[in-house]
């Protein structure tokens, strides 16, 4: 399996200045292999320029500039043309697929922040001391920097990247290592329902709540922007000492949220993947979930629209920004894959709406956020526990229906309609008995 490492630099001042001039250098690099494929489909002739055609020019770049481009790794520039050429692919991909393009933009010198080396050894190395009692990684142009590595590094050292957050400077590694031991196994099965008064609601009725970080660091947040507002608009180059540290503080700030966001999904997750053998949660849109609702034009006044509750729902996208589901369910899974838990996704509609006596789904079951009442038998519980309730029966039928699938010798064109029925039936909630059993 891949693990990344993400370690803090500490660089001298003289290294800093080199590592901000090879941001530079590959930034410029960046800027005109895409001002060239620009200029090439300008062209009458229509030439299209792929990535096989640029790296053979690297040669005669970094002679004609050996004080610039020449000073650094020729890996780590191949790698910056590779990661251009993959912004066209997905432009290409997106286009093809109907999606907004999209089209590959120039980058800023505060845009560009990382610079990859795709082996180690080459261009780099990583414990480039190792009998010295600290840690050093060495960049070709830049030298033996010391690393503040707070934990091991388990497997075999592939790739290194140098980034850069505000005035900070990090390594981060990729290794290969083997699957670890698994946690042994708990026994217990559990589902989540994802949400914004309680951050997440278990099938056991625990409510999480929702730290809120951007919220609570709003009153911070809103007078950095305003005092940032006072400066004009300009090239990072141009910018005033005062100007400078005022977009420092708004960096700070925004990063001290997303760490603070990262720290709680990371402990949340953990206690799940421990206390849990299989973890089932819904299947999210969270980018359609936080879409902007379409205007409504007025049919009887021409060029005028009629409220369409955006601002309430630009409240709710924020809220949804601000819990960081996307990024949960991303650690979830991967911390679930290292332990040897299975994590399973489900189908969202009607969880809430759905009777976990009796199976009657109708929207009147729920209507308020937190309160569920069944029109049909006149269960009462937590809207939210209702959701986890009814997800982590629906995961438990299709890891049932999986499990067959895998199990059962192949049919071809004769499969059995148990299977097929399970797996179909495993999309939606299913239906239940009073009991709990599944039908």
């Amino acid at each position: 399996m891949i693990r990344a490492y993400k370690f803090l630099l500490r660089p001298t001042v003289g290294q800093a200045i080199a590592l901000g001039e090879m941001l530079r250098d590959h930034c410029s690099l960046y800027n005109g292999a895409l001002q060239e494929r620009r200029d090439a489909y300008r062209h009458p002739s229509r030439v299209s320029i792929k990535y096989g055609m640029q790296p053979g020019q690297l040669k005669d770049i970094r002679a004609f500039d050996p004080e610039g481009q020449g000073r650094w790794s020729f890996s780590s520039q191949q790698a910056t043309l590779r990661r251009l050429d993959k912004a066209f692919a997905a432009f290409f991909r997106r286009v093809k697929a109907g999606d907004k393009p999209g089209y590959p933009r120039f980058r800023g010198v505060t845009w560009f922040d990382t610079v990859d080396f795709p082996r180690d050894g080459d261009g780099c190395r990583w414990d480039s001391t190792p009998h010295d009692q600290v840690t050093r990684v060495r960049f070709q142009g830049v030298g033996h920097i010391k690393v503040n590595q707070h934990r091991p590094v388990v497997g075999t050292v592939r790739t290194v990247s140098v980034k850069r957050e505000g005035r900070k400077w990090f390594v981060v590694l990729t290794t290969e290592q083997s699957l670890p031991e698994p946690l042994p196994p708990t026994g217990s099965d559990i589902g989540i329902d994802l949400g914004i008064a309680s951050f997440l609601t278990d099938s056991n009725g625990t409510h999480i709540p929702n730290p809120r970080h951007a919220r609570k660091a709003a009153c911070k947040l809103e007078a950095a922007q305003r005092a940032l507002s006072r400066f004009p608009r300009c090239r990072a180059k141009n910018r005033t000492r005062n100007h400078q540290r005022a977009v420092e503080k708004v960096g700070a700030l925004h990063g001290k949220v997303r760490r603070r966001r990262l720290d709680h999904a990371h402990k949340t997750a953990l206690t799940l993947v421990r206390e849990h053998d299989f973890i089932a949660h819904e299947d999210l849109k969270i980018r359609n979930m936080s879409k902007a609702p379409a205007p409504k034009p007025d049919p009887d006044r021409p060029g005028v629209f009629l409220s369409n509750g955006a601002a309430a729902k630009a409240g709710l996208n924020r809220s949804i920004a601000d819990a960081g589901w996307g990024v949960f369910l991303t650690i979830l899974n991967a911390k679930a894959e290292s332990a040897g838990r299975e994590v399973m996704a489900v189908d969202p509609r009607n969880t809430s709406r759905t009777c976990p006596a009796c199976g009657h789904t109708s929207k009147e079951n729920r209507l308020t956020q937190e309160k569920f009442h069944c029109v049909d038998c006149g269960h009462q519980a937590h809207a939210d526990e209702v959701g986890a309730l009814n997800v982590l029966r629906a995961g438990l039928v299709r890891r049932d229906a999986t499990t067959a699938q895998r199990e059962a010798p192949p049919l071809g064109a004769g499969r059995s309609h148990d299977v097929e029925f399970a797996d179909a039936h495993a999309r939606s909630v299913p239906v239940v008995t009073l009991s709990g059993g599944r039908q």
